[in-house]
């Protein structure tokens, strides 16, 4: 967004005779082109958004055993601050700005988000909320990949890999989606509403690639890798659910009737999600369980992610269906194909991402596009390509990318935690910490003493 010029900014407001200063000038000149409700409705949003990511931490941390539930809020939790700082200092501007380099990237001119002040408008909205907006969609994207990597990965070597992953997957998939001259938002004119491709499905094979670089948990088809906590899972999608609508209605970016329809979508998918899991688990198992309710939320709402500002009410309500059906499925894949997810990042944010992302093809209506219709509408083959086509073209990029990176950090520095820590727990090994108090200090261990345990006392911790 060019900045506002001060004479553009006193003919836009000629009451204001004696500003005390240019910058009074601005921001004045700012406030009539920034609509309010817009903005105070995307304020709200982010912090629903920001908000996902803690629920996402309760969501993966009472899904895993007692021994590594710290570690899994931590790795949730840092993501915010390591993601910030990198989109802050230059992924935004690479993301948002003007394309440099045929679709593929933007540039480098908004760095630090240079010239981006109060006055910077982009839309109807600060260009700042904009910018700060769209950081919450970068931050629990990277945070959704640990959960496929639980209980094994060096939290270390996490530190390393969120930053260096944002910019080289995460920030190109955005702006080839939603960036000025995007190939995939501009070029093949793609729909994706609030970030099927550069959420769901890239944070679903990023995953795939780093529990395969990884290898399995110890004891993967062998032991019993039930959650430890129930009612935190249900707390955690709760949250998740509850951040979601900042994550769709606000993509619409105002309080607009697009934002109301994007908004029912959301509550549509989630309720249909959570359906089809429990039929499919109840039919399966003969038990539907408060697990497969969660889980299944959370696949409706993955799925209505892309779709939500491009289908009907009726459409909304497929779409929850299938993905809480097929990601119910598709979660025992992995026991098949043996490869370790250990939270099923791939089972419902990836397979749950491709659903919501293909079926636009299908069920996309003028009404809420605009222009584009689905193939059950009149829209022929076309836009079911295009939609094919953006998936196969992200998925294999961030497959391919994330298990390059994650091959050269394993060479470098080693993400796999060692055997005894993994055997013992990350909480305790890493963090010096436990999540739940077993008394095991308290035997022989005088108030006060180092958390470092020997051998023998570390396999008492094991949960």
């Amino acid at each position: 967004m060019e900045p506002v010029t001060l004479a553009a900014a006193a003919q836009a407001v000629p009451a204001v005779r004696a500003a005390p200063c240019a910058h009074a000038l601005q921001l004045a000149a700012a406030g009539s082109r920034i609509d309010t409700g817009d903005t105070a409705w995307l304020l709200a949003a982010t912090a629903l958004v920001l908000l996902m990511t803690p629920g996402l931490a309760l969501f993966y941390g009472g899904m895993v055993r007692t021994k590594s539930v710290l570690n899994m809020l931590m790795m949730s939790f840092v993501s915010i601050a390591l993601v910030t700082v990198v989109w802050l200092a230059c992924g935004y501007s690479l993301a948002f700005g003007d394309d440099t380099a045929a679709g593929l990237i933007g540039g480098l001119h908004q760095a630090g988000l240079a010239g981006i002040g109060p006055a910077s408008v982009h839309g109807t909205v600060p260009t700042l909320l904009f910018a700060t907006f769209q950081l919450t969609f970068a931050i629990i994207t990277a945070a959704l990949i640990s959960g496929a990597i639980a209980d094994r990965a060096k939290f270390g070597a996490w530190l390393v890999f969120v930053p260096l992953w944002a910019l080289v997957v995460y920030v190109p998939v955005a702006h080839w989606v939603w960036g000025p001259g995007g190939w995939i938002g501009h070029d093949l004119g793609a729909l994706d509403f609030a970030g099927g491709l550069p959420v769901e499905i890239t944070s679903g094979a990023s995953g795939l690639a780093l529990c395969l670089v990884l290898g399995p948990r110890l004891g993967f088809k062998k032991d019993a890798m039930r959650p430890h906590n129930l009612p935190m899972v249900m707390l955690g999608a709760g949250l998740l659910w509850f951040g979601w609508f900042g994550f769709n209605a606000g993509s619409a970016m105002g309080a607009t009737g697009l934002a109301a329809a994007a908004f029912l979508n959301t509550l549509a998918a989630g309720c249909t999600g959570l359906l089809g899991w429990l039929f499919v688990e109840h039919r399966r198992d003969g038990h539907p369980t408060t697990l497969g309710a969660a889980s299944g939320a959370v696949a409706g709402l993955v799925a209505v992610t892309p779709s939500c500002g491009a289908v009907s009410l009726l459409g909304a309500l497929v779409v929850g269906l299938a993905a809480g059906a097929v990601c119910s499925v598709a979660v025992s894949w992995k026991f098949k194909l043996n490869y370790d997810d250990s939270l099923d990042v791939v089972g419902v944010h990836l397979v749950g991402g491709v659903i919501g992302t293909v079926l636009i093809g299908l069920f996309a209506e003028r009404a809420m596009t605009g222009g584009p219709e689905g193939l059950l509408y009149g829209g022929g083959l076309a836009p079911l390509g295009r939609q094919l086509l953006a998936v196969a073209a992200v998925g294999a990029y961030a497959f391919t990318v994330t298990y390059g990176l994650g091959k050269l950090l394993d060479r470098v520095m080693g993400l796999r935690a060692d055997e005894e820590h993994e055997h013992t727990g990350l909480d305790l090994t890493v963090h010096a910490e436990t999540a739940y108090d077993h008394g095991v200090l308290g035997h022989g261990a005088p108030v006060g003493a180092s958390p470092a345990l020997s051998s023998a006392q570390k396999a008492k911790t094991q949960a």
